[in-house]
């Protein structure tokens, strides 16, 4: 299942066959009247859950951030870099996305690195970022609770940026709490109404 480094020079030469050869292509609209996304998605850096390609989507459709466990942080203006903040104040202040979604998924690694850190042979940024979706879960919970868990943290983490809440508040903004389980191949999202995620 895992590309070789010159299956994935294949795939590039793919990749500029559809989207960037003859007249009229996708990179060159893109060049020309630039990104328009209505969606962000906030996802893990894990190899096997790519936005894009579970949905199936082109160049330009999605504005994407991924990082460890799929975190957005609180709102902090310091002088410390926030790479995911920026991103989120890009999309709602610049881009004027409608929809943002943050996508968890079943066996992360990062939520794993949360409640096993005796296991990590190198840690100096990962124990830290993880601490910010640290909830108080039931012992009894597996770590794909945690997993979803975690996004409910992240939503209100969310509510601290004021202009995202602002859009909130305006409804010209929706989010959305997604949860890929792998194994199922298949995305459950959140419903405020029942404190439930199933099948999208």
């Amino acid at each position: 299942m895992t590309k070789s480094f010159p299956e994935i020079l294949k795939g590039y030469q793919n990749f500029r066959q559809k989207y960037a050869s003859g007249d009229n292509t996708v990179m060159q609209f893109l060049s020309n009247y630039g990104q328009q996304p209505q969606v962000m998605v906030v996802a893990c850096c894990d190899s096997r859950v790519d936005p894009a390609l579970l949905l199936q989507c082109d160049p330009g459709d999605l504005f994407v951030v991924r990082n460890v466990a799929n975190i957005v942080p609180p709102f902090e203006k310091d002088e410390a870099h926030h790479g995911t903040s920026a991103a989120l104040e890009f999309a709602a202040c610049y881009l004027n996305i409608k929809h943002l979604v943050i996508l968890g998924h079943s066996q992360c690694g990062g939520i794993h690195a949360l409640h096993n850190t005796a296991t990590l042979h190198q840690d100096d940024f990962i124990t830290n970022w993880v601490s910010l979706v640290n909830n108080n879960v039931s012992q009894e919970a597996s770590l794909d609770d945690y997993a979803r868990a975690a996004l409910l943290k992240s939503y209100q983490n969310c509510l601290t940026f004021p202009w995202i809440k602002s859009k909130l508040d305006n409804q010209s903004l929706a989010i959305h709490l997604w949860f890929f389980d792998i194994h199922q191949g298949e995305i459950l999202a959140y419903n405020k109404e029942d404190e439930k995620f199933s099948a999208l």
